[in-house]
C-alpha cells in the first residue's frame, strides 16, 4: 500500500522492533498525542513498556503481522533486520514508511555497498566473498589489512574482523563482504530526515568514539572544520535522496586525514549516535522520525547546547547496581535507562547525556558522570 497520506496526532503508529529506539520513539509519539503499537517476538520490552499495545509474535507469523497492520494507520521500524515478506504482508493493510526496499538495501552489507557505489557515493574498496577462493581474490583486489564482515545481521561490531591474509580465516560459512582498511582520523555520523514531500533536514554532524567495536561516546557538534561539516551533511542528503527515503536515516562516515569522507554504514531508523538529540536539539531524532513517517512538516534540528552522550553497558553492573544518586548529582547530565532485564557485558542498558558550553567540556562531563556510577555501589 503506497500513499502520500498524512497522519495527524490521534492516529495510531505501529513500530516493528521493541528496543530502546522504539522506547524513545514511543515517548516522542505519545507526547504529541499519537497512539503507539509495538510488534516484536518478545514481551515486556523496552518499547512495549510505554506502548498502548504490545504484540508478541514472530515476524514470520503472517496472520499476526497482518492483524497488527490492520490495527495501525502507518507502520515504521526501529530495527532494520525485518524479513522482506513481513514488510510485504504489512504493506497490504497499512502505509509503511520507509518502504521495504530501503530496509532491503540497508539490512545487507553487500547490497548496501553496491547501492552506494552505484549511486556515486564514496565508499572504501570492497568485494563480495562467498568462498575461500573468493577471499584470496578479494584480498588481492582490496589489499591488506582488510575487514571481513558477514553480509547480514551485523551491528555493534558483530560479524567482523580485521585480517591480513586468508590463512587467518578457517572457513567462509556465510556470504561476506571484504572491505579495505581505512586509516581514518575520526568517525562521524549525520542523521537526516526526509518527508513525504521530499523536504530534508539534517542534524548536526556528530563525532563517534568506539570501544570494542561498540559506540562509547558521541560528541556534538563534531570537532571538524566547517567544510567537512558541509560535505558530511551533503553526503547524507544525497544518500537519502538516492534511497527515495521517507523517514529517518543515519549515515556513518570515516573522515580521512586529507578531509575526504567515505560512507561506512547506513541505518534507516533512529541511531545510537543520535541519542543526544533527545535532550540537546529542538527536535529529537525520534520526534523527527515520527514527523517524517506521519507526513508532518519536519522540525528544527538546531542544537540547543553542545552535548556528549555516553553509553551505559551491562558491564557497569558487574559489581552491583550502579550509583544512580551519584549520576543525579550532576545537574547538567540527563540519565536514560531502557527498562531492560538482566544486564550483561556489551548490552546497552541506558545512556547519559551531558550539556555544556562546548563539546570538549560536554565530553569531559559525561565521562566524569559515568565514572561516578561505579564509585559507590548500592
Amino acid at each position: 500500500m503506497t500513499s502520500d497520506r498524512r497522519f495527524p496526532p490521534g492516529s495510531t503508529v505501529g513500530v516493528m522492533g521493541s528496543g530502546q529506539l522504539g522506547r524513545m520513539f514511543a515517548i516522542a509519539a505519545r507526547r504529541m498525542g499519537y497512539r503507539v503499537h509495538i510488534f516484536s517476538p518478545e514481551k515486556d520490552t523496552p518499547a512495549g513498556q510505554l506502548a498502548d499495545l504490545e504484540v508478541a509474535a514472530a515476524y514470520e507469523d503472517e496472520a499476526a503481522v497482518s492483524g497488527f497492520a490492520r490495527g495501525v494507520d502507518v507502520l515504521t521500524f526501529e530495527f532494520e533486520n525485518i524479513p522482506v515478506r513481513t514488510i510485504e504482508w504489512a504493506a497490504a493493510h497499512c502505509v509503511v514508511r520507509p518502504a521495504g526496499q530501503v530496509l532491503h538495501v540497508c539490512q545487507h552489507r553487500l547490497r548496501e555497498k553496491q547501492f552506494l557505489a552505484g549511486a556515486g557515493i564514496p565508499v572504501a574498496p570492497f568485494a563480495p566473498v562467498s568462498s575461500m577462493a573468493e577471499l584470496e581474490t578479494a584480498l588481492a583486489a582490496v589489499g591488506t589489512p582488510a575487514i571481513l564482515k558477514t553480509a547480514a545481521f551485523g551491528y555493534d561490531g558483530k560479524g567482523q574482523r580485521k585480517i591480513s591474509s586468508a590463512a587467518e580465516v578457517a572457513e567462509i560459512a556465510a556470504p561476506c563482504v571484504l572491505e579495505g582498511f581505512v586509516p581514518f582520523e575520526r568517525e562521524i555520523s549525520v542523521i537526516v530526515a526526509r518527508g513525504i514531500d521530499g523536504a530534508m533536514a539534517t542534524f548536526p554532524v556528530c563525532e563517534n568514539i568506539h570501544r570494542n567495536h561498540i559506540l562509547d561516546i558521541t560528541v556534538a557538534p563534531a570537532r571538524v572544520s566547517g567544510a567537512v561539516e558541509q560535505s558530511a551533511r551533503a553526503l547524507a542528503r544525497a544518500v537519502a535522496e538516492k534511497l527515495e527515503l521517507t523517514g529517518l536515516l543515519a549515515v556513518e562516515m570515516f573522515l580521512l586525514p586529507d578531509s575526504t569522507l567515505l560512507v561506512n554504514e547506513l541505518a534507516p531508523r533512529p541511531h545510537n549516535s543520535g541519542h543526544y538529540t533527545f535532550d540537546a536539539c529542538v527536535t529529537s531524532q525520534f520526534e523527527q522520525q515520527l514527523r517524517a513517517v506521519c507526513g508532518l512538516p519536519l522540525g528544527s534540528t538546531d542544537l540547543l547546547r553542545p552535548a556528549a552522550m555516553a553509553n551505559l553497558l551491562g558491564d557497569l553492573w558487574a559489581h552491583g547496581e550502579p550509583d544512580w544518586l551519584a549520576a543525579a548529582g550532576f545537574p547538567h547530565v540527563k540519565l536514560h535507562l531502557y527498562g531492560k532485564r538482566g544486564p550483561r557485558p556489551g548490552r546497552k542498558m541506558g545512556h547519559l547525556t551531558a550539556l555544556a558550553a562546548d563539546a570538549e567540556s560536554a565530553a569531559a562531563l559525561v565521562r566524569e558522570a559515568r565514572a561516578s556510577l561505579a564509585r559507590n555501589r548500592a
